[in-house]
């Protein structure tokens, strides 16, 4: 197959400053996943659900920073920059300008979400012009062909569709690799699976063990959202605001990637902080005052007295008491209101402890009704039962015995 020309693309903005603009190597700034637009349907409150939309666009504006302060060469996006092609015109307009306010090229891949098809975000004549207008800096890469940029030769796989059933990567394997410039820096960009990460495994699935190694120094993936290393060469970038809860300590969200690269050597890849909003996931066991207490340390070790910057995923089970069930509940409204969201989950049960049962019994002047308690008490504390769990609660509350008096 005849090798493809390589298109240079030149470089805005000039040097990057006197530290880096002689000697050092080509770097760059590896992301993707930014998902401008993501509409966070779940979230029931309209304006948190802003303020989570609205930090997508924010966290561009570190990124531009972070380009300022650590003199990056090129911006590599691997796909997903927008989230649909609904994104409204005004948003679209806000990130533009400041991926406009880079002062190095920025190149972008479409991804699955923003796929370079017919019906495609990238296909807007809106977003065209503000392209042209707002970011010129900004390339968008529809093509599979070697570009030249910042020294760097970057082997770009879009996706022309949403799903796509073939190797994104086809065209790499019939490549000319001795047409390419031997002394520049080889980065292929794609956006796709290298391994299940559930769904349909043949969409967007990338086969890297069909690509020469030893020919490219630096692949920069999108689509798995959270940071990882494939190997040595390989990396996902993750994305650089979170948009889910976490899996374990080792599920790294929030971030982009420094890369200095020089041909046929190893990549230094230096993972950069970029999130704002924290997510986290607390799982407990309740059965007493002192685990509640426990629950509060782990809350207050996670986010403490911090309004409007955390997002929750709570999930108890066990049994408490009436009235530290009570005081439980009341620490959640205080949490919905404190935390931009809060989803629970898990199955905790109310049970009265014996000096509540005992207030509770001696409290009724019915023998009736304190037969069909004592019935009751006795079946939830044989096996949890919801229904008499449930009874037992509202015959306490018909009868207007306060437990905690």
């Amino acid at each position: 197959m005849p090798a493809k020309s390589v298109r240079k693309i030149s470089r805005e903005g000039g040097s990057m400053g006197a530290d880096r603009s002689t000697a050092l190597v080509p770097r760059i700034l590896h992301t993707a996943d930014w998902q401008i637009g993501k509409p966070y349907r779940w979230v029931d409150d309209g304006q948190k659900q802003a303020r989570l939309q609205q930090e997508r666009v924010e966290v561009v504006g570190r990124i531009a920073e972070i380009v300022r302060q650590e003199q990056v060469d090129a911006v590599l996006v691997a796909g997903d920059l927008f989230d649909s092609s609904t994104v409204p015109a005004a948003t679209v307009m806000e990130v533009l300008e400041v991926v406009g306010s880079m002062s190095c090229p920025v190149l972008v891949i479409p991804g699955n979400h923003d796929h370079g098809g017919v019906g495609g975000i990238w296909r807007r004549e809106d977003l065209q012009r503000q392209m042209q207008d707002r970011a010129p800096n900004l390339q968008l890469l529809l093509s599979s062909e070697p570009v030249l940029v910042a020294g760097i030769t970057v082997l770009p796989c879009p996706l022309l569709r949403q799903h796509e059933s073939r190797n994104p990567l086809l065209w790499l394997e019939q490549l000319d690799w001795q047409a390419l410039d031997s002394s520049a820096p080889r980065v292929v960009l794609a956006h796709g699976s290298v391994q299940g990460f559930g769904g349909d495994d043949s969409v967007n699935r990338l086969a890297l063990d069909r690509l020469p190694s030893d020919e490219l120094d630096y692949v920069a993936l999108g689509d798995w959202h959270g940071l990882m290393s494939v190997n040595r060469k390989v990396w996902y970038a993750g994305t650089p605001e979170p948009d889910r809860f976490p899996n374990g300590p080792d599920d790294k969200r929030s971030q982009v990637l420094l890369v200095d690269l020089e041909r046929g050597l190893p990549a230094g890849v230096k993972p950069h902080a970029t999130g704002r909003f924290q997510w986290h996931r607390i799982t407990m066991t309740l059965k007493s005052d002192g685990d509640l207490a426990r629950l509060e340390q782990r809350m207050s070790d996670c986010f403490g007295r911090r309004v409007g910057r955390d997002l929750l995923r709570l999930e108890l089970n066990g049994q408490l008491g009436w009235s530290a069930h009570q005081n439980l509940q009341n620490r959640l409204e205080d949490l919905q209101q404190q935390l931009l969201h809060l989803r629970l989950r898990g199955e905790l049960h109310r049970l009265p402890t014996a000096h509540e049962r005992d207030q509770f019994l001696d409290g009724l002047e019915s023998p009736l009704v304190s037969a069909i308690a004592s019935d009751l008490q006795e079946e939830l504390e044989q096996a949890v039962d919801p229904v008499a769990e449930q009874a037992l609660i509202e015959l306490q509350r018909l009868c207007a015995i306060d437990p905690c008096a």
